[in-house]
C-alpha cells in the first residue's frame, strides 16, 4: 500500500500507529520515562495537519505495555507490524512522513527484533 490515502482493504484505517505509554511504578523502566506522550500528542497533531487523519487513512492511539520496554520510547504501525524506537519530534516527522505518509519504512529507527523488555 504505497499512500496512506488509499482505500484500506478488510479495514477501516490504512495504517495504524499505536504508541506504548505505559509508565512502570515500580522502578522498571518505561516508555512513559522517555518522553512516550510527547511522541504520541506530536504524531497525532501531525497526522491531522497533513489530513492523514480518518476513514481509509491513518489513526493514531495510545497503547499500554507493548513489551518491549528496552527499546522505549516504541510505536507500531499496522498493518505492516513495523516496530520503531524514536527520541524526539524530528524522528516522529520523519515516521509520519515517510511511512505514514508514503508507505516507507524509517529504517534507522526500526527497533531490532531481539529487543524485548
Amino acid at each position: 500500500m504505497a499512500s496512506s490515502s488509499s482505500s484500506a482493504p478488510g479495514g477501516y484505517y490504512a495504517r495504524h500507529i499505536f504508541f506504548c505509554l505505559n509508565e512502570r511504578t515500580n522502578g522498571e523502566d518505561s516508555c512513559a520515562r522517555h518522553n512516550a506522550q510527547a511522541g504520541f500528542d506530536h504524531c497525532k497533531s501531525r497526522v491531522k495537519k497533513e489530513g492523514l487523519a480518518g476513514a481509509g487513512k491513518v489513526r493514531v492511539n495510545k497503547a499500554g505495555c507493548l513489551d518491549r520496554c528496552a527499546g522505549g520510547p516504541v510505536a507500531v504501525v499496522y498493518p505492516e507490524a513495523v516496530w520503531y524506537s524514536f527520541v524526539d519530534t524530528a524522528d516522529i516527522d520523519e515516521i509520519v512522513e515517510s511511512h505514514l505518509k508514503n508507505g516507507q519504512v524509517v529504517e534507522r529507527l526500526v527497533l531490532p527484533p531481539d529487543v524485548g523488555r
